[in-house]
């Protein structure tokens, strides 16, 4: 059984609030268990610096050495073959896994990680440095979009090698297939920034909506009053949810005609994912990472502004049958390309190339 060492800087899979990142290592966690490996997580240190405090980050490196030196001896008591970090970038490099790593003469590989050389100058410039240093160390990185893939190329050391790991939900199998009878819905936390603004280009959208509509919002957070003060004008042909559970969040899937979420900045949006293998067609801006873990179909460009999204809403609204044809698509796409044993079979062929057997 091979034994690997896991770690998240940005976010640990136990941490106590849910998000995408965290269901991402979550779902790695359990697909390397289900090639056969015995998986540790290593640490739990939270690496996040999110404002450049050059304080905090000298924090955080004397806090990722204490960490090192506690897991090397681990790692020769328990022989661990391999390290895997997930997620490391500027804001959040990989502090341990490569020291560790090289320390036990193991192989060191990476799950979505990014480069960003501009980031080399200025208050990140010692994160930046780190984040760059660690993906130089990396024998194998897995790249989740085609995005990341374009510097990950451009920048990689002689040898590495890079493997598209589609983004993927931890499940073997899809759920019921929606009815597409029900409200539109949209699920996205709320603060302010990149997620605010999806609500803001979903709140202009619906004034161009003519007709018998109603729309589920899924989500809360910090900017709550800001997005109700977005819907007000609507009434109570928008209600809102709030924060769900997984069992709660299928329900509102189950229930939905389709999923409404344009995706500014999203690195992917696990969302995407989790509504299309319900069967819900999706109406999104075709942005960079959003495109990769869409079924092919129409996505208006960000320039085409709200009334493009506005004219797919009431196509599909109006349309039962396309609104079938685009669920069972995107139904087909999930199944084949985004379930855990897809992952699974590409997490086996990185490790094999990092030279790691059972």
């Amino acid at each position: 059984m091979m034994r690997l060492a896991f770690y998240a800087p940005l976010k640990p899979p136990d941490h106590p609030t849910p998000s995408g990142d965290r269901a991402m290592a979550r779902g790695l966690m359990t697909a390397l268990e289900r090639t056969g490996a015995e998986v540790t997580l290593a640490s739990t240190l939270r690496s996040r610096d999110g404002s450049g405090d050059t304080a905090l980050q000298a924090s955080l490196f004397a806090q990722a050495e204490e960490q090192i030196a506690r897991l090397i001896p681990q790692g020769r008591r328990e022989r661990w073959q391999a390290w895997v970090s997930y997620h490391n970038y500027y804001k959040a490099p990989d502090l341990i896994g490569p020291a560790v790593a090289g320390a036990l003469g193991i192989p060191y590989l990476q799950v979505e990680s990014t480069r960003a050389r501009k980031r080399l100058a200025g208050p990140w410039a010692d994160f930046a440095a780190a984040a760059e240093s660690a993906a130089d160390a990396a024998a194998v990185i897995f790249y989740v979009t085609a995005r990341d893939a374009e510097t990950l190329r451009r920048d990689a050391p002689t040898g590495q090698h890079l493997i598209h790991l589609r983004p993927f939900l931890c499940r073997d199998t899809l759920p019921d297939a929606a009815a597409l009878s029900g409200p539109m819905l949209s699920v996205g936390m709320m603060r302010a920034g990149d997620k605010l603004a999806s609500y803001r280009i979903i709140a202009k959208t619906l004034t161009l909506l003519e007709g018998d509509w109603a729309l589920e919002i899924a989500g809360d957070g910090p900017a709550r009053a800001e997005v109700a003060a977005l819907m007000a004008p609507f009434g109570d042909k928008v209600r809102f949810l709030g924060a769900l559970t997984e069992d709660a969040l299928q329900g509102a899937y189950a229930r939905a005609s389709l999923l409404f979420w344009p995706g500014v900045n999203e690195a992917f949006g696990l969302t995407y994912l989790e509504a299309q293998a319900a069967g819900l067609p999706v109406v999104a801006q075709n942005r960079p990472g959003v495109r990769d873990v869409l079924a092919p179909g129409i996505y208006p460009a960000p320039e085409d502004g709200a009334a493009a999204l506005a004219h797919r809403l009431t196509a599909l609204l109006a349309k039962p049958e396309l609104r079938q044809a685009a669920g069972a698509a995107a139904r087909d796409h999930i199944a084949a390309h985004h379930l855990l044993p897809a992952a699974m079979q590409c997490l086996g062929r990185g490790l094999s190339a990092a030279g790691v057997a059972a």
